[in-house]
């Protein structure tokens, strides 16, 4: 039998059927679809863990760093230990993560690794490409970078093709597709596309599905997101017994990202903003 793509409930023994029954099925297939796609839209997604120490990641990108060699995000406890494991014990410079000879720290061998990634299609290098396109203004580029890492699964391409679509770069404004590469986004665990789709509903007055956006993005350590929901709270949309369990797991996320490691990485970030290279 043939099953119905958008309610996945029909069956049709035939397509000829299927069209015969298209004008009674219409209105029960289009609002079954719409649970469906809510159902995957408003699961809590997980956050993203450091490949290394296993402890989900920071939600600050300066507290992250990309590794060219093998195309991997780790936190930056973990860069920061094993430059220190390095020094102190006189070891060659390896990647944290593969372990191989650690590329030159320079911009023309980043950009060359990230290349060589992104032609075996590494979705992490085709949303770097991206980016890179996007800043020299080549945005044809940038949405086929984005567009090739999307199929692929990268959220941050998602939510790139999204911002495109919203501001016509590069591409005719499409209010559909920039909600569809929105949603993408945000199934895939990208908080400011979460954010972003919960400040929709609310400005569209649909309060409770802007809350719930809000607390998915909350519940990863989201601080926006937790301020969004004390404002929905003060307006009378949302309960001080559903914020305060909100806070509570939000407290929680913040909690299981922290380490003595990442806590040294963080400081050596620090000194290193300020005076320039690793401290040992």
């Amino acid at each position: 039998l043939k099953t119905c793509t958008g309610c996945k409930s029909a069956r049709y023994c035939s397509i000829k059927c299927q069209k015969e029954h298209r004008s009674q099925h219409k209105r029960a297939c289009k609002k079954r679809a719409t649970e469906l796609r809510d159902e995957v839209l408003f699961r809590q997604t997980e956050g993203t863990d450091c490949p290394i120490c296993l402890l989900p990641m920071p939600l600050d990108p300066d507290k992250l760093a990309m590794i060219s060699c093998c195309g991997r995000k780790i936190c930056a406890g973990c860069e920061f230990a094993n430059a220190l494991r390095e020094i102190e014990e006189g070891l060659k410079p390896t990647c944290p993560f593969c372990r191989l000879p650690a590329p030159r720290d320079d911009e023309k061998t980043f950009e060359v690794n990230m290349k060589r990634r992104a032609e075996v299609d590494d979705p992490a290098a085709l949303q770097w490409m991206g980016v890179e396109c996007q800043q020299k203004g080549d945005y044809s580029g940038a949405f086929e970078f984005w567009t090739r890492a999307a199929e692929l699964g990268d959220s941050e391409s998602h939510y790139q093709l999204s911002v495109m679509y919203h501001g016509g770069y590069g591409v005719e404004m499409d209010k559909k597709k920039e909600i569809h590469h929105l949603e993408e986004a945000a199934i895939g665990g990208d908080i400011v596309a979460r954010v972003d789709l919960g400040v929709l509903e609310q400005g569209n007055g649909r309060f409770e599905r802007a809350e719930k956006h809000f607390t998915i993005a909350a519940n990863l350590g989201c601080e926006d997101a937790i301020n969004k929901l004390r404002h929905l709270q003060l307006r009378g949309f949302m309960s001080y017994k559903d914020l305060n369990t909100v806070i509570h797991t939000h407290q929680a996320a913040l909690d299981a990202m922290k380490s003595s490691q990442r806590e040294a990485g963080e400081a050596n970030l620090r000194r290193a903003a300020r005076e320039g290279g690793y401290d040992s």
